[in-house]
């Protein structure tokens, strides 16, 4: 037993012998804590052998703030747990530190430093809760940093992130280092601490180590102020409720006030379609002093009712929306978001043939889920869609934009103020612009369409005269050629019953006024194709009078002339005439040539020219075939000659119609030749001949002139026939593809939109209005792809189109911005082109790159300063101290100052 005990002692001794060998801590190796100190000090070292400029070009990073701040970061692990430690510098070395009219980081507002590091552990939080864990760590790197002979300062963050609660340290480079601590009460703060009083005592009582009445001491305090004011900000609901506690007490209708209340946008070009809130929700004031001296409280509580005029500098801010506060592509509703839909419309429009497919689609799907997301208006809002068309046009309307930009009619497609325009722009907000939307609405169109026809009812937004303009859309040049149909139709019933009364003696004066458009006194072009090389004339050739003759020539003489012509007795009657032509008399007679009046030219849309080519390439002999097209123009041009000069020959109606296909004999003297040019009795008839392809054996011109009957335009058949015209048109659109369709609205869309966005007012804003030529540009080269033959189904057409929304969203983004700035500011507006011209710089880098979001999220910041004459105008932005100006007097941070006893 005694053995068996003793051999037990000795073993428990040597177990405690190797205990004690287990703990003994070698020192020559180093600890874990030492090997992360010794890690920080390797980064920190190669951080100041960099210096800011290398550090910019290897892997700086901007800080969202405007002062030029940069970070640079390091990641370390130590005891299970991730750090990132960040260093921050500034580009530009003065020593100086940013003026407070920059965004500032928290710790150079709260403590003036221009450089410094931040270690913090990688967490949701980004804070150290432990008081020993943010101890430890604050040392680490201050260890390091001595190590290096580095004087910049450390921190590490604390508490809630909310509090932006900082401690730090900073070797001083002697025996003293330098202590941070910095905390923010962002909820319940002391009514003591909302005045500067309150703030000067407890900024005292953190240099002092024993507890003093402050009131009976002396510290001398130099320190900088920054007063923020606010403009009171003008909501939508706040606007409902101060306009319900107005009517309240005048005992009127609140809810009538409510409904009539006005928005900003009232008077904009857009507010037609849809309304915005205000991008600039108010202004930012910042008033600062950039050395101010108090030795009391009771000067602090005199500083506190300080005038902001006093302040040495004013920095202006704009409180930007949400929407526009960032260069993120917002969920703002413009047209550029209901143009997307349109483009997404235009890609689903070749899954059916023909308009009415997408209508019966709707009506006959039984799916709640394709039917929620083809959202079909009611009745009602469809009938005021078409009333607004078709019913309630101003008689003053303008067919073609007023002031349109130069760059409109490089897009084809319809004009501002047209029919089909406005068909679009009401179609971009009709349900949610989906295809089957837009399939309804086009088509009791086409039926309001067709009723204009069949009652002779004109159709409204679109002219009744006039030349169709092929630069714009087929659609608007069909709605162009019916308008001309029905009031040519129009034209032709009191017409008829009027013809029984054409005798010998026709009312011309009626007929010059029915025709006062139409050229009197100028030939018709003769087309170059037509017999071979016909060339028409445009100027005076032997004194004859050009087309485009000046009347005050003619009404000089009419008198004259009219007389001398009733004096000549003639067998036959004048019939048609526009005039008597001066210095023009007929070969075989001594009777003043009359001008006829003619019928304008058959009007034709793009697709009936093409039609024309196309027949013309087919046909072998394209000499002839154009020959035959004009045939009817030139017979009707022959029988109105004819009727107002019943004495004329063929020579006379060259000379009249093609001046160049009449020479002049040139071998009389040059005196006789004046005055034959002048028409002068004694060289009556004027010498010459016809021209070589005009005098050839079986001339087409002359066997037409031998055919042609002498008939008055009102007994001529029309060279457009109005019904044959005009039911082709309803035919064309009614039978319209659905791409077809969707290809024009998209391009129309565009072009309207960008129109009625071109007539908003922004002053001088010289950067918006290159934006908006910019626009034109993108859009015409883009959309010119959208209406080619090919299938604009095409992908890579689709996805252009769409960057394109993107574009436009924020030229439409800026345009917003100028228009609230310009009425802002109208006393002043080179202070809105100084504030635009930030903005727009800050938003250039991300604007009309086509990405459908954007890559950053950096706010706008930028501070503007106030000029001395400015003052005046932006202190009445403000309201009185006493109501509703507010300082924020919690946010003025001492970030230089010293104390003296």
């Amino acid at each position: 037993m005694a053995s068996t005990s003793n051999s037990k002692s000795i073993a428990e001794d040597d177990e405690g012998e190797e205990e004690e060998i287990a703990r003994f801590d070698d020192f020559t190796l180093a600890s874990s804590w030492e090997r992360f100190i010794s890690d920080i000090e390797v980064v920190c070292r190669q951080w100041l052998d960099d210096g800011p400029q290398n550090l910019l070009v290897k892997s700086a990073v901007p800080m969202d703030l405007s002062n030029g701040l940069y970070k640079v970061k390091s990641e370390f692990k130590y005891a299970m747990k991730s750090y990132c430690m960040e260093y921050y510098f500034q580009a530009t070395n003065d020593g100086k530190l940013a003026d407070w009219n920059q965004a500032l980081h928290d710790l150079q507002l709260s403590f003036g430093v221009k450089e410094f590091v931040v270690i913090a552990p990688q967490s949701a939080s980004g804070v150290v809760l432990d008081s020993p864990e943010a101890s430890k760590l604050l040392s680490a790197v201050a260890i390091a940093l001595s190590n290096c002979t580095s004087l910049w300062p450390a921190f590490v963050p604390v508490h809630d992130p909310s509090r932006k609660a900082y401690i730090g340290i900073q070797n001083m480079g002697t025996v003293f280092t330098r202590r941070f601590e910095a905390d923010r009460i962002g909820s319940q703060v002391p009514i003591k601490l909302m005045h500067l009083e309150g703030l000067y005592e407890l900024f005292v009582s953190k240099f002092t180590y024993t507890k003093v009445d402050f009131s009976m001491q002396q510290f001398k305090i130099h320190f900088k102020m920054r007063l923020t004011y606010r403009t009171p900000t003008y909501d939508d609901e706040d606007e409902v409720h101060e306009a319900d506690a107005g009517v309240t007490e005048s005992g009127g209708n609140a809810e009538g006030e409510a409904r009539n209340k006005t928005q900003w946008d009232d008077d904009c070009p857009w507010s037609e379609w849809y309304t915005t809130d205000d991008p600039v929700k108010g202004f930012e004031l910042l008033a600062i002093w950039s050395e101010i001296t108090a030795e009391s409280s009771l000067e602090m509580a005199e500083l506190e009712n300080a005038s902001p005029f006093e302040a040495e500098k004013w920095f202006l801010h704009p409180c930007l929306s949400e929407n526009f506060s960032d260069i993120s592509d917002g969920k703002t509703i413009g047209f550029a978001s209901q143009l997307c839909l349109l483009v997404k419309a235009l890609e689903m429009s070749l899954e059916a043939q023909f308009m009415e497919d997408f209508v019966s689609a709707v009506e006959n799907s039984g799916s709640d889920n394709f039917k929620s997301s083809a959202v079909i208006p009611p009745p009602t809002v469809l009938d005021r869609v078409l009333k607004d068309l078709f019913h309630q046009v101003a008689e003053a309307q303008p067919y073609l934009s007023v002031g349109e930009h130069k760059g409109s009619r490089a897009i084809k497609g319809a004009p501002l103020y047209s029919l089909f325009a406005q068909f679009c722009l009401h179609a971009l907000w009709f349900g949610n612009c989906n295809i089957h939307a837009i399939a309804v609405l086009w088509v009791e169109f086409v039926r309001e369409v067709r009723w204009c026809w069949e009652e002779s009812q004109p159709l409204p937004r679109m002219p009744a005269n006039g030349i169709i303009d092929l630069s714009t859309c087929l659609i608007n040049q069909k709605l162009h050629m019916l308008a001309i149909c029905i009031d040519r139709q129009r034209q032709q019933g009191p017409k008829l019953s009027d013809t029984s009364r054409h005798d010998s003696t026709p009312d011309d004066s009626k007929i010059q006024k029915d025709l006062q458009d139409q050229r009197f006194f100028s030939p018709r072009e003769a087309s170059e194709d037509f017999d071979g090389d016909c060339e028409s004339s445009q100027s005076t050739s032997n004194g004859l009078l050009s087309p485009m003759a000046e009347e005050a020539s003619y009404n000089s003489k009419n008198h004259e002339i009219a007389t001398y012509a009733i004096s000549k007795s003639s067998e036959h009657e004048r019939r048609g005439s526009a005039g008597a032509l001066p210095n023009m008399m007929l070969l075989h007679s001594r009777e003043i040539m009359h001008a006829p009046i003619t019928q304008d030219p058959p009007l034709m849309t793009e697709d009936m020219h093409e039609e024309r080519l196309r027949a013309a390439e087919a046909c072998a002999d394209s000499f002839n075939f154009s020959a035959q097209l004009e045939k009817e123009i030139l017979l009707s041009d022959m029988s109105a000659f004819k009727a107002a000069n019943p004495e004329a020959v063929f020579e006379d109606f060259i000379r009249w119609h093609s001046p160049k296909d009449w020479e002049d004999d040139h071998s009389e003297t040059g005196a006789s030749q004046t005055s034959t040019a002048k028409g002068s009795k004694n060289e009556w008839p004027p010498r010459g001949r016809l021209s070589k392809r005009m005098s050839e054996y079986g001339s087409s011109w002359r066997k037409i002139w031998n055919e042609a009957p002498a008939l008055e335009v009102s007994k001529q058949k029309p060279l457009l026939d109005p019904n044959r015209e005009g039911e082709k048109v309803l035919h064309y659109l009614e039978t319209l593809r659905p791409h077809q369709l969707l290809e024009q609205m998209v391009c129309t869309a565009f072009r309207a939109a960008a129109d009625t966005l071109n007539q908003t007012s922004f002053g001088d804003l010289n950067q918006m209005t290159t934006k908006i030529g910019q626009l034109y540009l993108t859009m015409s080269s883009t959309l010119k792809y959208v209406q080619s033959h090919s299938r604009s189904g095409d992908s890579d057409i689709i996805e252009d189109v769409r960057r394109l929304c993107v574009i436009f969203g924020h030229v439409e983004k800026l345009l917003t911005i100028a228009a609230s700035l310009h009425r802002k500011f109208l006393r002043a507006p080179l202070l809105a082109e100084a504030i635009f011209r930030d903005y727009h710089d800050y938003y250039q880098k991300n604007m009309g790159n086509g990405t459908v979001q954007g890559d950053s999220k950096k706010e706008f910041k930028k501070k503007h300063e106030i000029r001395a004459r400015e003052r005046d105008m932006v202190a009445t932005m403000f309201t009185p101290p006493q109501t509703e100006l507010k300082a924020e007097k919690a946010k003025m941070p001492v970030c230089k100052c010293r104390f003296s006893r």
